[in-house]
């Protein structure tokens, strides 16, 4: 018998012909019957809808909320307004990334930390050791919540007709509480794809009829359902961090790219000592982006070759459907930068490429 666990939205991903595969504990669809690179020219030319119902969501609440939420993430929760989002991670005492998360300012003395569903067990083990200092309650309200991600130029048009909010004053991550459809829950301008769109945060009980009213609703605007695989290469082509592949224990945010959630100067948190060592010290290496120059899958894994040596795996890579061309990312040698040759080796053969600034893709809706 599986122990995958199921989202509230898997019954309506079976009936829609989705491929379902095993991911972050769940069974979640990876692509439906249009195909990865449709769905991925879906979201950047009209609108796509996600089920990431898997993502871990924990309530902070008590008089002690931000102290505890600003010990526990890099970036500064005290500087968030209410209904501001801000992106942050979770770092050991030695510096590794524990996991990347969103914090959601809900009140004065609450705040919801949205967290990867691979991580959420590993995560609440995390926050729950830490919380005895802090006059704090936490709840783990992950099997509660479902999560719709409407992202692409088009969805604001979609959804507006659905919800009591007015979503053209709503800048990039903030949000607002309201009804979708009629239901209660939290309309937050954030994603994961370099377009603009929505996140809907609702009870688990509901998240199917909303599911279901949102693709009547972009009938007419090229609405289309997408999966886990174009996902990855929307994010990809915006340089967006994957746990478990850009960023893990193993790697600091410093490393990654992240420094600028790490804000050093505030009052203590968890890992800053060990990151502002590494500062002082000096990086040996970041994640860089790559472009090849020939056609090929620089798939994760495969290894890496520069100044004429193996640095490393590919951390995340595709066959970019923007750009046409193979993308991806590794840790390379500090000093490595822009224009630089590397080469990925694919069956034997280097392919040749170079490192490249990120984003790879910067024509999204969101710069528009």
């Amino acid at each position: 018998m599986s122990d995958l666990k199921r989202t509230p939205l898997y019954e309506a991903h079976v009936a829609l012909g989705a491929k379902i595969v095993p991911f972050a504990g769940f069974e979640m669809p990876v692509q439906y019957p249009t195909g990865i690179t449709r769905e991925h020219e879906a979201v950047r030319s009209a609108a796509g809808m996600f089920d990431v119902s898997h993502m871990g969501e924990f309530l902070v609440e008590g008089p002690g909320a931000l102290a505890f939420v600003s010990h526990v993430t890099t970036n500064d929760p005290a500087q968030l307004a209410l209904g501001q989002v801000q992106y942050s991670v979770f770092c050991h005492p030695d510096g590794g990334i524990v996991d990347d998360l969103l914090v959601y300012r809900m009140g004065e003395q609450r705040f919801r930390l949205v967290v990867n569903g691979a991580n959420i067990d590993k995560d609440w083990a995390h926050v729950s050791a830490l919380a005895g200092a802090f006059d704090v309650e936490l709840t783990d309200e992950s099997d509660s919540i479902g999560l719709i991600a409407l992202q692409g130029p088009a969805a604001e048009a979609i959804l507006r007709p659905l919800v009591d909010v007015e979503l053209a004053p709503m800048g990039f991550y903030w949000f607002e509480e309201g009804h979708v459809d009629g239901i209660p829950g939290v309309i937050s301008r954030t994603g994961y794809t370099g377009e603009a769109g929505f996140e809907l945060y609702l009870p688990s009980d509901a998240t199917r009829s909303v599911w279901d009213h949102l693709l009547e609703a972009g009938q007419g605007h090229g609405l289309l359902p997408t999966g886990l695989g174009c996902r990855d290469s929307l994010r990809l082509e915006m340089g967006y961090a994957l746990y478990g592949n850009d960023i893990d224990d193993q790697t600091s945010p410093l490393e990654a790219g992240l420094s600028w959630l790490v804000k050093l100067g505030k009052d203590s948190f968890v890992g800053q000592e060990a990151l502002v060592a590494q500062k002082e010290a000096g990086l040996t290496r970041r994640l860089r982006g790559f472009k090849l120059a020939e056609r090929g899958f620089p798939r994760p894994g495969y290894d890496v070759v520069f100044a004429g040596e193996t640095v490393g795996p590919v951390r995340s890579g595709t066959l970019s459907p923007s750009l046409g061309c193979g993308i991806g990312t590794a840790y390379l040698p500090a000093d490595a930068r822009p224009g630089d040759e590397v080469s990925i080796r694919i069956r034997d053969r280097d392919i040749p490429g170079e490192v490249v600034p990120l984003p790879f893709y910067d024509g999204g809706s969101l710069k528009r």
